[in-house]
């Protein structure tokens, strides 16, 4: 297989971002399209070279010619579709958070498992250079002992009617964000003990049960921190992970988009090094990751997977029964 043959559920501002502008960089071919609007569908396809558009999702997931399915739909869209796909027997790239609730979550890699479907889940940033020298940088001993994980992911508000602002489709700072957060937290938790226990979570609604922001605290079982912050009406823009040791820190200012800011701050006593990891997007190498994995030329990778995914939506559970918030509605079946 010289490139992957892709289907996209969803001819949203993600897809565009997450899947078509890096696949026009490889091989790979943008088979088919669909959308409930068929109009832009039409419009993605002309942008950027999908071959056709198919009439509804079900068309898509039953074109022979489709190998993997790109879900992204809203997060509440996500795990029915999720299943659809699974069900067609198609690989899927999953769009985080890969379903709007552990149970369902849960559901969807049983369903998986079951079939022998290869899931791959988009969490992005992980696979970058940027993000794997701050992993080497902590893993060598070189900021000493961890004491503590800080991952603060802030942005501008998106329009009144965004599906971000409703809970019906599993909107949310939580959902939108700060499955990223959690993902970071998650990454470091095999050399911090084993996975981390929530202390403290508050959140701030913007309309009833959809969170605008949300900050919670855990304490990993070997001593150290973590802390999240995610905030999806704020003045400006902040992607940062920052692990912190006995003898200094590592701080990525802008981890999960490097194309605009793709500074490693190493911090030891006075001494502070910067060094430049490169600006190609984050999608790039998480493209190149997906056709690794399903042409069998690298494993999945730890952090992709749906295990992964489904310990992520327990702690996301967690902080929204901690803070006082709605856990998200069940979502809506395929059809």
């Amino acid at each position: 297989m010289s490139g992957l043959r892709i289907g996209l559920l969803g001819a949203s501002r993600i897809a565009d971002e997450a899947l078509a502008r890096p696949a026009a960089r490889t091989e790979d071919r943008l088979v088919a399209v669909a959308a409930r609007d068929r109009g832009r569908a039409e419009n993605f396809a002309r942008r950027f070279g999908v071959e056709r558009v198919v009439e509804d999702y079900a068309a898509l997931l039953a074109d022979p010619e489709v190998d993997v399915v790109y879900n992204a739909l809203p997060n509440a869209l996500h795990a029915p579709w999720n299943l659809a796909t699974i069900a067609a027997g198609k690989a899927l790239l999953a769009e985080k958070p890969f379903a709007g609730t552990a149970a369902e979550c849960r559901e969807v890699r049983d369903a998986a498992t079951a079939a022998g479907v290869p899931v791959f889940v988009g969490y992005h940033y992980f696979h970058h250079p940027l993000y794997r020298r701050l992993a080497d940088v902590v893993a060598s001993g070189g900021i000493g002992e961890v004491t503590a994980v800080e991952t603060r992911m802030r942005m501008p508000a998106p329009p009144p009617d965004d599906v971000r602002w409703s809970l019906a489709l599993a909107g949310g700072a939580l959902m939108d964000l700060g499955c990223y957060a959690v993902h970071t937290v998650l990454m470091l938790a095999p050399s911090l003990g084993g996975t981390p226990s929530l202390q403290d979570a508050r959140a701030g609604e913007r309309s009833p049960g959809v969170d605008e922001w949300a900050d919670a605290t855990y304490r990993f079982p070997g001593g150290a921190e973590g802390r999240i912050h995610c905030h999806i009406a704020a003045p400006g823009w902040e992607m940062s992970h920052r692990v912190v040791g006995t003898r200094g820190e590592v701080l990525a200012p802008m981890y999960a988009l490097p194309h605009r800011d793709d500074r490693l701050i190493v911090r030891t006593g006075t001494d502070e090094r910067v060094e430049r990891l490169g600006t190609t997007p984050t999608y790039d190498f998480q493209l190149a990751a997906l056709r690794a994995s399903l042409t069998g030329t690298a494993p999945l990778p730890r952090g992709a997977d749906m295990g992964f995914s489904v310990e992520i939506a327990e702690l996301l559970d967690a902080i929204y029964l901690a803070a006082g918030l709605p856990l998200r509605p069940a979502a809506v079946p395929a059809h």
